[in-house]
């Protein structure tokens, strides 16, 4: 399968079998998506010499024919064995179904997922560890993100939580990997200095311009919550020397000219940043609407082509939905199967009880167990089975390979069903793949330039 695309004067064509990106000239372009749409070889290549003249046609052609013998167009689909082993190599603890902040697109309800306010105790917390080490098997990596609400409210269970899995943890041979995910009102000296102390990385939220992020992320008040939470990122990145961190903003309907909060981002000192399209049910006046997208996708050229001119003169923003890595990427396995959420990836509650990703928490039906137990493989085989492959949608799709088949807890929030993925996400995350290939052919044109 071909995907040609055409993006600020670059024509591409992604061979998506082999992942392999091609810059193409008018006659190369045209010829590929002549061949992509099936017409016949000898057929192309007599319209291509009349088009573009005898001697180009022949080359062009010859180079077609070249690369596809070296599987790099037109290669055969990628065999994948894509059975779930049973091995857990994550696990998300909610530390907190309580929260600081009464976001409006807050897919958490206020941060108690439509249960009960509570913390995880640091008993819940142990016992989750030593699942996770069990469940881990031979792996000797693992992960541990402490989500919420706001985990920040438990604090001390997280440093204790660190202390016990690692030194459970090295008794095992584990090496683990630790995340917070924070509104960031509750970093103060102490969290900061421990969070960069004990290199956890954090993910903190912010949504860009101030008027933005105060429309949607309100205290428990009602007023903003912006001039605060920008402070306590600023000290903390600078802390850690500008690395392992990532800030996360969210848009919504009402700001779909969101490049200018990347660069509001940009201008406070960040150079490590998300921006995600809220997922909200069709109704709500936040929620973006199929109408909205041909704005979208013009919106995310802009933001690629603004943050390619900052590059040029050394002033590199890693925008994580634009980072695909076409040379040493995860494995097609990987790749098809996406985040891992219900098979390699866990979410806890508080009480311990288990589900396949923190966006299922509150689903019952979709509990796998407790942290006490064995966990519900019939639950979990659910999710191993709805990998890319097996989703009608997905199976024509060029960016299968860079999704995994999208985002089960939004499939399932917006459609009830785990095999029909979110429409809207799929369209914005296809223009995001396209923007993110393009960049990766302006580093490589650059490269070979000198």
């Amino acid at each position: 399968m071909i995907h040609t695309f055409e993006m600020h004067g670059l024509k591409l064509a992604l061979d998506v079998e082999s992942g392999a990106l091609h810059l193409l000239d008018s006659a190369a372009y045209w010829a590929l998506q002549q061949l992509a749409l099936g017409r016949e070889p000898l057929e192309v290549e007599a319209e291509l010499s009349l088009n573009f003249g005898a001697d180009d046609g022949r080359q062009v052609f010859r180079e077609i024919v070249e690369l596809r013998e070296k599987g790099l167009l037109f290669s055969a689909p990628r065999a994948l064995e894509l059975s779930f082993d049973g091995v857990v190599k994550a696990l998300c603890l909610h530390l907190a179904h309580d929260c600081n902040l009464r976001c409006r697109y807050c897919f958490a309800g206020a941060g108690y997922y439509g249960g009960k306010r509570g913390l995880m105790s640091f008993d819940v917390a142990k016992k989750a560890v030593d699942f996770l080490f069990a469940a881990s098997q031979g792996r000797k990596h693992c992960e541990i993100d402490f989500f919420g609400g706001e985990p920040l409210l438990n604090f001390q269970v997280l440093k204790d939580t660190v202390d016990y899995a690692r030194q459970r943890g090295e008794s095992l041979g584990k090496i683990l990997k630790f995340t917070v995910t924070s509104n960031a009102l509750l970093i103060t000296s102490e969290v900061r200095e421990y969070l960069n102390r004990e290199n956890v990385s954090i993910v903190l939220s912010l949504d860009g311009r101030e008027e933005v992020h105060d429309r949607m992320r309100k205290t428990l008040g009602g007023g903003g919550s912006w001039q605060q939470v920008l402070q306590n990122c600023k000290t903390l990145v600078s802390g850690r020397g500008g690395e392992n961190y990532y800030l996360r903003g969210t848009y919504t309907r009402h700001n779909p000219d969101f490049t200018n909060d990347v660069q509001a981002m940009i201008d406070q000192g960040f150079e490590r940043i998300s921006l995600e399209p809220a997922v909200l049910s069709p109704e709500t006046d936040e929620a973006l609407q199929h109408d909205d997208l041909p704005l979208l996708f013009a919106e995310y050229e802009q933001l690629v082509a603004m943050l390619w001119e900052r590059e040029v003169k050394g002033k590199k923003v890693h925008f994580f939905h634009f980072e695909l890595d076409l040379d040493q990427g995860p494995c097609a396995k990987k790749r098809a199967m996406g985040c891992g959420a219900g098979a390699a990836y866990l979410a806890v509650t508080p009480e311990g009880k288990l589900y396949p990703c923190h966006q299922f928490v509150g689903e019952e039906a979709f509990c796998v167990g407790d942290v006490n137990s064995e966990v519900n493989r019939q639950v979990l085989e659910r999710f191993a089975a709805v990998d890319h492959a097996d989703k009608e949608a997905c199976r024509l799709c060029f960016a299968r390979f860079f999704c995994g088949g999208g985002c089960h807890a939004a499939a399932w929030a917006i459609n009830r069903d785990l095999s029909v993925p979110y429409a809207l996400g799929c369209a914005l995350h296809k223009k995001r793949v396209e923007c993110g290939l393009y960049l990766q052919a302006r580093r490589k044109l650059s490269a070979l330039r000198g």
